[in-house]
């Protein structure tokens, strides 16, 4: 695949518009896009339909974890939008209700293991009992026993992930920053072409590219540094 294969531009700005402006600047350039809760409550699921009309892929990104049925009636709804990825939480439980409800669509379903916005400090806050990469392990197996596409994981754990999981499942990284940019919230970041030689196959890319002068540029960059690695 060429490296627009393997990147996810995060649309994660505060209305449709200003979407509709950087999918009309990115052009031809890229190909997958991440929705997520800011643009999915500004109107954001029609949009994402309209952009999966337009052959672009979309990963939604909703995180989704209730009870069995009601994950399972969500992913039902969603598979029949046209999206190509949706997140929800990695417990063993609600992954296998996705897994069940989405068979047949072609919709890749990734669990999501510990937000690349926490460190140890905030899982024990939380109340876990296991470090950051611990945990993440845990739900990667979990995710592939229970038939999952793909993992979304920080890229410091995606060799280890990789090594779980094997070849054939997506392994999703958020956090990427390429050198020199600010990291913002996120708390363990990776450069593109570090992420891809871990063993990510998918790199979500949001404050570099939608908030730079040129997007288009800042995508292009970050492009010719995955193709470095791939």
């Amino acid at each position: 695949m060429a490296a627009k294969d393997h990147l996810i531009v995060g649309l994660d700005v505060p209305n449709i518009g200003e979407a509709e402006q950087i999918v009309k600047k990115l052009g031809h350039s890229v190909d997958y896009y991440k929705i997520g809760y800011q643009l999915v409550f500004a109107g954001g699921l029609e949009f994402a339909r309209d952009l999966a009309r337009e052959g672009k892929k979309v990963f939604l990104d909703m995180k989704l974890l209730d009870i069995d049925n009601t994950v399972a009636s969500g992913v039902e709804n969603i598979a029949k939008m046209g999206m190509t990825m949706l997140t929800l939480h990695a417990y063993p439980k609600a992954m296998r209700a996705a897994v069940e409800a989405a068979r047949g669509s072609g919709l890749c379903l990734l669990g999501v293991t510990v937000l690349t916005s926490m460190d140890e400090t905030d899982l024990i806050e939380a109340g876990y009992e296991y470090d950051p990469h611990t945990l993440v392990l845990r739900r990667a197996e979990q995710a592939r026993r229970a038939g999952m596409g793909g993992i979304v994981c920080s890229a410091e754990e995606a060799n280890a992930v990789r090594r779980i999981v094997g070849a054939d499942m997506a392994v999703v990284t958020p956090g990427i920053r390429p050198a020199g940019s600010d990291p913002g919230d996120q708390k363990r970041v990776m450069t593109p072409a570090e992420a891809i030689r871990a063993g990510s196959s998918h790199l979500v890319v949001g404050r570099p590219i939608v908030k730079a002068s040129d997007p288009r540029e800042a995508a292009r960059a970050i492009l010719a540094e995955m193709e470095t690695a791939l």
